[in-house]
């Protein structure tokens, strides 16, 4: 098991006691290339013939990331200091089991959460007998990118593996390295998932929100996040979810998709992988650092 030094240990409760410093990233450029890259946004759709779903919010009624979250932790502070620690203890999970879930990770979008979430649902849920779950959750991820979007925009953070070799679990790619950091999108969309989940099963709750969390830690496993980042997109995605919660549209989206999975789950469909699930439990019992 790894554990972090105890400086690490010191810098990391800093970090969650002390409000993060207000100047941003600023850190070099990138390097060579390993295993898998993040799909795009609609790759996961289940009929790309049929138009795109539209967010729930408008511009005006979405809350916004930049006004609600602190800013990053700035160049030299505790904070940073902390980041920069985890990122490189994290770096040790190479080649281990926790890595392998953080590059199973990488996939997103309703389709990649829904089978992550088969170890909690008890099955594989096939995507195309749930559409109206499937038709919640694309919706709800466009709300999730355009305000992490405009964080990232604001503070434009780089990515903890721009300007060295240290291993990641993805190609490394201009895109990728141009693409900035905080919030981790995938960690609000994990987080926001979890929640949608969480209120369609209550009695699964802890369980959605536990592999929720997983899903968000895994980018900061793979490389491409710093722990900040994540940390920030959970409370991103939590302020999301309370304002989609008071949209009668998503509402009534929400009550669809509830009846929809009860009945999904009622047919005996295919039992997920054993070995992911143990995965996954020793993943949820091992501290991050």
């Amino acid at each position: 098991m790894l554990r972090p030094p105890v400086r690490l240990a010191a810098l990391l409760t800093v970090l969650l006691a002390t409000p993060l410093a207000a100047q941003t990233q600023t850190v070099p450029q990138a390097a060579p290339p390993p295993e898998k890259s993040a799909p795009s946004l609609d790759k996961d759709r289940l009929n790309p013939a049929a138009p795109g779903p539209k967010a729930y919010l408008s511009e005006e009624a979405a809350p916004s990331l930049v006004a609600i979250l602190p800013p990053p932790p700035g160049g030299h502070s505790v904070a940073e200091a902390a980041d920069r620690a985890a990122f490189n203890a994290t770096r040790a999970y190479q080649g281990t089991p926790r890595w392998a879930l953080a590059t199973n990770d990488v996939a997103e979008g309703g389709a990649a959460l829904l089978e992550d979430y088969a170890c909690v649902l008890g099955q594989r849920l096939d995507q195309t007998r749930v559409p109206d779950l499937m038709r919640l959750l694309d919706r709800a991820r466009l709300d999730v990118a355009r305000a992490t979007r405009e964080a990232k925009r604001r503070y434009r953070r780089l990515r903890p593996f721009v300007g060295n070799d240290a291993p990641i679990c993805v190609v490394r790619s201009p895109e990728l390295a141009d693409s900035y950091s905080y919030p981790s999108g995938h960690a609000g969309q994990g987080w926001a998932y979890g929640l949608i989940m969480a209120n369609l099963m209550p009695e699964k709750a802890t369980q959605f929100l536990v592999r929720s969390r997983l899903y968000g830690e895994s980018r900061v496993v793979c490389g491409v996040h710093w722990l900040s980042d994540v940390v920030a997109a959970r409370t991103g995605a939590s302020a999301l979810v309370a304002v989609l919660l008071a949209d009668a549209g998503f509402r009534a989206d929400l009550e669809r998709a509830r009846t929809e999975l009860k009945r999904a789950l009622s047919a005996d469909g295919p039992k997920p992988d054993p070995m992911i699930c143990a995965r996954e439990d020793a993943a949820a019992r091992q501290p991050l650092l």
